[in-house]
């Protein structure tokens, strides 16, 4: 059976984390896409990982590419393309800059490989996932944003943290857009089944849910150039793996809501069962009512971000 192929639109620090996260799974054969200026970096990142493979055991073959032919009849797309946030800057800054870039990879995917499974990472996410599907015209399984898979991890790490239990036990989940209004569901929040609102008290949880919403913003602060790496890729690799093993994983992502949570029409972090068939179905629950307005002001802002690309 021949291998499944996974190509990694930007070869940056979570291009290449994706790389070599995608070689040790033996998902597929993978493929480094940037640009013609950055070739030399990704043909050097992908050889360097080809190198790896005798000492890791794997036998994934790894290319660098700024050739778009190359990418032809991919199986799974995970776009990284963009400038990453500096201190200071919010995801929204980011916009004007990465939506032309969005456009062209939407563009250029929807040409050489429109039957793909895409994820998109790319910031401001909420924003560019749709860009991208409104732009690629791809249907709205085969399209998701990675958000709540990675707010959701340093939700659950923070968890671990405080009760000093392992974060294999902690389940959470969070919803909403990728930023600052994100929605921690707390009351869910659970360690090896017992529930965290009888570990943690009310106080400190909400510190821990607070500093959740600006967990990126903390490490931007700290590396003072740049952005998330190493949880970002193994976020999106969860994902892709669940789609190329039709594995039915219940994962937080971007997904685009016609109705669910009272939401229509835009990409937002909700439960997601991803399959073969990218993304099959989203998992509703019932909000209390702090949580919905909590939800009211995420999709506002949400609807602002993509309200300004014009799409």
């Amino acid at each position: 059976m021949a291998r499944k192929k996974i190509t990694l639109i930007g070869g940056g620090q979570i291009g290449g984390n994706l790389a070599l996260l995608s070689a040790q799974k033996e998902l597929g054969d993978v493929i480094i896409f940037d640009i013609p200026q950055s070739e030399g970096m990704v043909k050097g990142k992908a050889l360097d990982l080809m190198q790896l493979r005798p000492h890791d055991g794997y036998d994934s073959n790894i290319i660098g590419t700024s050739n778009w032919e190359d990418v032809k009849n991919t199986d799974v797309f995970i776009i990284t393309a963009g400038i990453p946030r500096k201190p200071g800057m919010n995801r929204e800054d980011l916009l004007d800059i990465n939506l032309g870039i969005i456009k062209d990879v939407a563009t250029n995917i929807k040409q050489h490989a429109p039957n793909a499974f895409v994820i998109v990472i790319s910031n401001p996410l909420d924003a560019m996932v749709y860009a991208f599907y409104k732009v690629s015209g791809f249907k709205k399984n085969q399209v998701v944003g990675m958000a709540g898979a990675l707010d959701s991890g340093r939700f659950r790490t923070f968890i671990a943290m405080e009760t000093g239990y392992s974060a294999q036990d902690v389940t959470c989940m969070v919803l909403g857009g990728h930023g600052d209004t994100m929605v921690p569901i707390s009351r869910l929040a659970t360690v090896g089944g017992v529930p965290v609102t009888d570990l943690i008290d009310n106080k400190r949880l909400k510190e821990i849910e607070d500093r959740t919403r600006v967990a990126g913003g903390e490490i931007v602060k700290l590396f003072g150039n740049g952005s998330a790496f190493y949880a970002p890729a193994q976020s999106a690799i969860e994902m892709a793996e669940s789609f190329l093993k039709d594995k039915k994983r219940v994962i937080p992502c971007a997904s685009l809501c016609e109705g669910e949570f009272g939401i229509d029409g835009y990409f937002i972090g909700v439960p997601t069962v991803i399959g073969s068939n990218g993304v099959e179905k989203i998992l509703e629950f019932t909000l209390t009512n702090n949580e919905k307005n909590e939800l009211s002001k995420t999709l506002n802002a949400v609807k602002k971000t993509v309200t300004e690309t014009g799409l």
